[in-house]
């Protein structure tokens, strides 16, 4: 918890607006690491773009995929 204890000295220091900052950023911190998947990647999607492999390039396909986002 050494690291803890440091944060918390570091963030006593400072102005309560900046306090919220780090509050809030510890927050976003656990969130994103909240929202990471579990387990193996799926691999169910493969060979689903065989079909166009005649009509596009590989780098054609990875824009065309990039538009589909």
């Amino acid at each position: 918890m050494k690291a803890l204890d440091e944060v918390v000295e570091y963030t006593r220091g400072l102005p309560e607006d900046l306090q919220e900052r780090v509050r809030d950023y510890a927050k976003s911190l656990r969130a994103k690491r909240a929202r990471r998947p579990i387990g193996k990647m799926r691999l169910d999607w493969r060979g689903l773009l065989r079909d166009m492999r005649d009509e596009y390039t590989s780098v054609e396909l990875q824009h065309k995929i990039s538009e589909w986002r």
